[in-house]
């Protein structure tokens, strides 16, 4: 069986159409997979705690109550 020129130019059309919207197809499917792990990467380190967390602590300081001097006095003429 032979074909002619235009015959197999319409198949070899055919073929190129079909493998560029599987190609597509792929790269769009790709492209949420990418997209559905970066939010499931973003959501889980968004969702943990980060460790050894800061604390404030305030607290108020009474003075102490102060001890009386002994107070030497000398009197000279």
């Amino acid at each position: 069986m032979t074909l002619d020129a235009e015959t197999l130019a319409r198949r070899r059309a055919r073929r190129r159409r079909r493998g560029i919207r599987w190609g597509w197809l792929g790269a769009i499917a790709l492209l949420a997979v990418v997209f559905a792990v970066g939010v499931a990467l973003g959501e889980a380190l968004h969702d943990n705690p980060t460790p050894g967390g800061e604390r404030t602590t305030q607290r108020t300081l009474k003075p102490l109550p102060l001890v009386p001097q002994t107070v030497t006095v000398t009197v000279g003429k």
